[in-house]
């Protein structure tokens, strides 16, 4: 397979076939794992690098309203937060980095798993869905987009989003 073309409002136009590749990845988690509604992933400074665009569903006020209310954005600084306290949760615990977080409510699920180069990977998913396989396919995409997840391609995939607001 070959990564699209356009991606979200993102658009994946212009860029190296890294971030398409990135995109690419992204989209399949949403559209393969069952149950997840939204995904993003953020730079260790806490600033949205992709997005699954959940806010392009036709009708996203049914689709997401017991999600993230608003855009994707919101989903990136909620993983944000959510990291930021398990980060300082481990440290005064002595517990070594944080390797994955999984928040579940009545109305679903929220995981944030670390990218080897500081960056989050965060997930929205429906509360019927199989942790175990939305965990296991995070572990895919963050084994898939470590590598090659460099400075550079964060910094295009900044741009990318700027670009978009």
């Amino acid at each position: 397979m070959t990564a699209p073309s356009t991606f979200g409002t993102s658009g994946a136009f212009g860029l190296s076939s890294e971030a398409r590749n990135l995109h690419w990845l992204l989209q399949n988690l949403v559209e393969e794992v069952p149950g997840v509604r939204s995904v993003t992933v953020v730079s260790s400074d806490g600033l949205m690098l992709l997005s699954s665009e959940p806010d392009k569903d036709p009708e996203p006020a049914a689709a997401y309203s017991n999600g993230p209310k608003g855009s994707s954005a919101d989903l990136a600084t909620i993983v944000s937060g959510i990291a930021s306290l398990t980060v300082g949760a481990a440290k005064l615990m002595d517990g070594g980095g944080v390797k994955q977080t999984m928040v579940a409510m009545e109305e679903g699920s929220v995981f944030v798993m670390s990218i080897s180069d500081g960056s989050l990977l965060g997930v929205h998913a429906t509360p019927d869905c199989d942790m175990s396989v939305v965990a296991y396919h995070m572990a895919l995409f963050v084994g898939r987009a470590g590598h090659v997840l460099t400075p550079e391609l964060r910094s295009e995939l900044r741009k990318s989003m700027e670009s978009t607001r």
